[in-house]
C-alpha cells in the first residue's frame, strides 16, 4: 500500500468545494459505486476511491475474521493508508463527508472512531460500525456533535444482525452523534428511499 488509491470522479474537480468520497463494498470496486453520485446533490466534489485489497473479483478495506468484522492490524493499516491520500487533497479546513456502503460502511466507521472531529459528516450505509474487537474505542460520547447517517434494511441477510443492532443502538443511545437514522424494509441494497435519505441528509449537511 505504498501507492495512491485509484479513484474515479463525478462531475467537474473543484478544490474549493466539499468532498463526497464513496467508499464500496466489499469485492466490489470503485465504478460501482460512482454512480450512486448522480443521485446526490450537486455542488460537492464527488470522488469513488478503490479499496487496496484484491479480493472476490474486486476489492476490500480490510482483511477480517467473518462479516463485518476487520482484523485491527490491516484495518489500522489501510486507514493509515487512506488518510496520507485523503489529507493531500483535502487539507485541513475543506469538509470532507464519507459515504461508506456494507464493507466500505465499516470502513468509513474505522475512519469516524480513529478520528471522529475530522469529518463533516459520515454515512454507515447498509452496514456495520467497527467495535472493540477491531481496535475502536467505542466509549460514551465518543462522536460527540458529529453528524452520522445510519441507514439499514430489516431484512438485510448480510450483515450479522447483532451486528447491525448494535450499530443503530450505539449510534443512537451512546455515541453521542448528531444522528439520522433511516430503516427500510428491503435487504442488503441500496433502495430509492435510503438514496433519497442520503440525498436530503447531504443537503442538510453541506447546503
Amino acid at each position: 500500500m505504498s501507492e495512491p488509491p485509484v479513484v474515479a470522479r463525478y462531475g467537474d474537480p473543484d478544490p474549493g468545494a466539499p468532498l463526497v468520497v464513496l467508499l464500496h463494498g466489499r469485492g466490489s470496486s470503485e465504478t460501482d459505486i460512482l454512480g450512486l453520485a448522480g443521485h446526490l446533490p450537486s455542488g460537492p466534489e464527488y470522488v469513488a476511491v478503490r479499496a487496496p485489497i484484491a479480493e472476490g473479483g474486486g476489492y476490500a478495506w480490510f482483511a477480517n475474521r467473518g462479516i463485518g468484522r476487520p482484523v485491527a492490524e490491516s484495518l489500522a493499516a489501510t486507514t493509515a493508508w487512506f488518510r496520507a491520500w485523503l489529507d493531500e487533497v483535502a487539507p485541513a479546513g475543506r469538509p470532507v463527508v464519507l459515504v461508506g456502503f456494507s464493507g466500505g460502511a465499516a470502513f468509513a466507521g474505522g475512519l469516524l472512531l480513529t478520528d471522529p472531529q475530522r469529518w463533516a459528516g459520515v454515512a454507515v450505509l447498509l452496514g456495520t460500525l467497527p467495535f472493540e474487537d477491531a481496535g475502536m474505542d467505542v466509549g460514551a460520547g465518543r462522536l460527540d456533535g458529529v453528524p452520522v447517517l445510519v441507514a439499514q434494511g430489516d431484512a438485510d441477510t448480510v450483515i450479522p444482525r447483532e451486528l447491525l443492532d448494535r450499530t443503530w443502538s450505539w449510534l443512537h443511545d451512546s455515541s453521542g452523534a448528531e444522528v439520522t437514522g433511516h430503516r427500510d424494509p428491503s435487504g442488503h441494497g441500496l433502495t430509492a428511499g435510503t438514496v433519497a435519505a442520503l440525498s436530503s441528509w447531504l443537503t442538510e449537511r453541506l447546503g
